[in-house]
């Protein structure tokens, strides 16, 4: 405190490449100040432009960048971060030619079922310390590995602990004892687990998908959530062409995410809707699977996020860096379409504009990279860049 009994403000001076993510703060669509600072106190961005304007006035620390570049914090969009076990058998085989199929979640949810909650908690929280580390300031996470009303409920509850974003994922797979009867799987997700798992949730998301749920069991769990308060969100078009982007665009979901498979009227309904198409390049890395088309999407107008999804089976990695240089390398984007993707178009998917920019009002999470520019995540794969993180204007 100063004498005043106010938190000192922070100015995060000497930034040599600043990504604001607002185009009227700077240069092209990601607003890049060069040579600037950032004023932060009480959690928020107070302030952000060239350092030789730097507001004068209230007693301030001075953390010096040293030239380095600095952009919003990343906002990874979709996650699975509650489980036990691994798969890296399922992961090898498939290296050796087997195929992904949907089923394998089954061999997450038994061991999953099995975990402690302590043990759950320890993994959770393990995982969103190194998303932190990697840049993530903000992660959404799903249940879907427990299947069971307890076990959904359990998940939510350990999220709620270390995340500020949570979906009820209870449509992700029929889990064993209801094989054969996916549509009395169907009712007990409406019946029973929305009602029980709603309050603990902002978003309910469902597996529509050959192997796990067709169009109508998918639109009967999403308009059940609906009317349970929760928005919704959709895993669609991953494995094969199917309805789960029109069927996002029709319920008006906040996202739909994998969309690897697309026909020209999906994209046209994306690009017609407010429905972000939320690209996990990091799940066709892992299954050796087409990439998304990121080009065709960006050229029609579709508002396109990155995302890690950090799971046991598919994507086992939380480094948004490594999904950056992905989809730069392999689904046609530039680095900075890929930057905004990971940033506001994170936060688009989450429907949250405090976070994602650098814009005065906005939460202090940003990253300091040890490199002059954004584009070195792209130009620079595998490399650790991330020098520091802050989330809520604390150094992390």
């Amino acid at each position: 405190m100063d004498e005043s009994g106010q938190a000192p403000w922070t100015v995060v001076d000497n930034i040599g490449s600043l990504v604001t993510n607002d185009p009227e703060l700077g240069r092209g669509p990601l607003g890049v100040i060069r040579d600037a600072a950032v004023v932060i106190g009480d959690g928020l961005v107070r302030w952000v432009g060239p350092r030789s304007r730097i507001p004068q006035g209230s007693s301030t620390f001075r953390h010096d960048l040293g030239g380095r570049a600095a952009l919003p914090g990343f906002v990874d969009s979709h996650s699975h971060l509650v489980f036990a076990g691994d798969r890296a058998d399922e992961f090898a085989a498939r290296m050796t030619g087997a195929a992904y199929e949907a089923g394998g979640i089954r061999t997450t949810i038994a061991a999953t079922r099995d975990a402690s909650d302590a043990e759950l908690d320890r993994n959770t929280a393990r995982l969103v310390a190194e998303s932190l580390r990697s840049g993530t300031t903000t992660i959404e996470s799903k249940s879907g590995y427990g299947q069971s009303v307890a076990d959904e409920l359990r998940s939510l509850e350990i999220l709620a602990r270390h995340t500020g974003e949570a979906t009820l994922l209870a449509a992700h797979v029929t889990p064993p004892e209801y094989t054969g009867r996916t549509d009395d799987y169907v009712h007990l997700v409406i019946d029973e687990m929305i009602p029980a798992c709603a309050a603990h949730a902002s978003w309910i998301d469902v597996f529509c998908e050959r192997g796990a749920f067709d169009l109508d069991q998918s639109r009967a769990v999403l308009r059940a959530g609906v009317s349970a308060g929760l928005v919704p969100r959709v895993h669609g078009n991953q494995l094969g062409y199917g309805p789960g982007v029109q069927l996002a665009v029709e319920l008006e979901a906040a996202s739909v995410d994998h969309v690897t498979h697309t026909t020209a009227s999906d994209v046209d309904a994306l690009a017609a809707s407010s429905t972000v198409a939320t690209l996990l390049p990091g799940a066709d890395f892992c299954t050796r699977a087409k990439y998304p088309d990121a080009r065709t999407l960006l050229d029609a107008g579709v508002t396109v996020a990155l995302a890690a999804d950090c799971n046991p089976g598919t994507s086992y990695t939380t480094s948004i860096p490594f999904c950056i240089a992905l989809a730069v390398r392999e689904l046609g984007m530039s680095p900075d379409e890929a930057v905004w993707a990971a940033t506001a178009g994170g936060a688009k998917a989450l429907r949250r504009n405090d976070i994602g920019r650098i814009t005065v009002g906005a939460r202090a999470d940003l990253i300091a990279l040890d490199a002059p520019s954004h584009i070195h995540l792209a130009y620079r794969p595998g490399v650790p860049l991330i020098r520091e993180v802050w989330k809520d204007g604390l150094l992390r």
